[in-house]
């Protein structure tokens, strides 16, 4: 890169009247502006006043940046162009989840909620100065409307005939009580009718009672859910009782996750691990006819030693083998709840950092942030169901009755 005589004899005069400690500043600084004008020059085909013919567009100023280091506030110039947008690739803006972290902490740190290990976070980000609250402001104004846009979007572009549900728990501050709460954040996923995965809704409510969920599913169908044929869940009564008002005409897949901890627990510890692999087997087998069968023989199996768990068993049937009625391709995907399960760790890891929320709303931002990055991974990524698959699903997709039931 051809350095700037101009900028040196700055940078030199600058040098001369810095101490020791702005004389790192001043270096990172001034490589830093260089670099951004080197990358603006190649993506404009020109440097400033040079007449080329490959040149695109032509530069328009310059907006002001703060990019905070370990050696200080640095003072940047962003290049405008004419024509197009221009951000250099050195000083990628932070994706949504990691603004959302910081804002989320910084929110706490200066509203004098006691959070963890705050200062070495804001010291890995590179903000060891700090932050004002009127920069805290400005970085949730922004994310909070962006968070909001993502969960109030339309889903009436497509049809999601698999819908996923769970709530994990959160700590948030209620100032009103005077301590901290434990709050349910209710999140839904789907696979439309392409056969690829969305993210559907996120809500913060006081806990998983029916009326939450109905609240959230009424949401869902306002903003255009349709087509829902099968709907996996755990055996939360409160979300059942929802699903049952709310999306009528879809059926209700039981994770089989959560159905053999429940099946394991009325088992002594020392049968657990043959009954176990007793289960398993009825998902070895790859025709409806074949699983209910053997599902029926490990009922019989069971029925002597461990009655309890055979009358489990018996009631649970329709529920747990539900999945039985869709495209075999689709099985081990439909039969649990582990697609949303493994969201929910990523959610838990960084609301982990955080700790105690200080308020729902620096949840629905967290949160929120997490999964919109997340949907826009999905949207570039491959198909969780091969559109082959998918169109085995259609006869029923298309069909006027169930459509007009779900929207009631």
């Amino acid at each position: 890169m051809a350095l700037n005589e101009s900028a040196l004899s700055e940078l030199l005069v600058a040098l001369r009247a810095a101490d020791g400690v702005d004389l790192v500043r001043e270096l990172a600084q001034w490589a830093l502006q260089e670099l951004i004008e080197a990358e603006a020059t190649e993506r404009i085909g020109a440097a400033r006043y040079e007449r080329s013919g490959e040149r695109v567009t032509e530069r328009n100023g310059h907006r002001p940046r703060t990019l905070s280091t370990k050696a200080g506030d640095l003072s940047l110039a962003i290049p405008k162009l004419r024509q197009g947008s221009f951000f250099p690739s050195l000083l990628e803006p932070r994706r949504r989840i990691d603004q959302a972290l910081y804002s989320v902490v910084m929110e706490a740190y200066v509203s004098g909620v006691s959070t963890r290990s705050v200062d070495a976070l804001v010291e890995s980000m590179g903000a060891a100065s700090g932050i004002s609250k009127s920069e805290v402001s400005r970085i949730c104004a922004g994310l909070d409307e962006r968070v909001a846009a993502f969960r109030n979007r339309t889903l009436g572009h497509t049809s999601f005939p698999y819908v996923y549900l769970d709530a994990i728990y959160v700590h948030v501050r209620d100032d009103a009580l005077g301590q901290v709460v434990s709050r349910a954040v209710v999140v839904a996923i789907g696979i439309n009718a392409q056969g690829g995965r969305e993210v559907l809704g996120i809500d913060v409510g006081d806990s998983e009672a029916e009326t939450f969920w109905t609240g959230f599913l009424r949401s869902l169908k306002t903003r255009g859910l349709t087509g829902v044929r099968l709907v996996i869940s755990d055996a939360h009564e409160g979300l059942r009782a929802a699903i049952r008002k709310n999306l009528q005409g879809a059926s209700w897949q039981r994770c089989r996750v959560h159905f053999v901890r429940n099946l394991l627990a009325t088992i002594p510890k020392g049968s657990q691990e043959m009954v176990a692999a007793a289960f398993r087997s009825i998902f070895t087998l790859t025709t409806g006819e074949e699983v209910e069968a053997r599902w029926a023989e490990v009922t019989t199996m069971l029925s002597d030693r461990f009655p309890k768990a055979a009358a489990l068993l018996d009631s649970a049937k329709t529920d747990v083998l539900a999945f039985c009625a869709f495209p075999r391709e689709h099985w081990r995907q439909i039969w649990s709840n582990n697609p949303l399960e493994r969201l929910n760790k990523e959610i838990r890891r960084r609301t982990n950092v955080v700790g105690i929320f200080p308020n729902d709303g620096a949840v629905l931002r967290l949160i929120g942030a997490v999964l919109a990055d997340q949907h826009d991974e999905w949207a570039v990524a491959r198909r969780y169901f091969s559109e082959a698959s998918m169109a085995k699903l259609s006869p029923c997709h298309t069909d006027p009755a169930a459509t007009a039931e779900l929207g009631t």
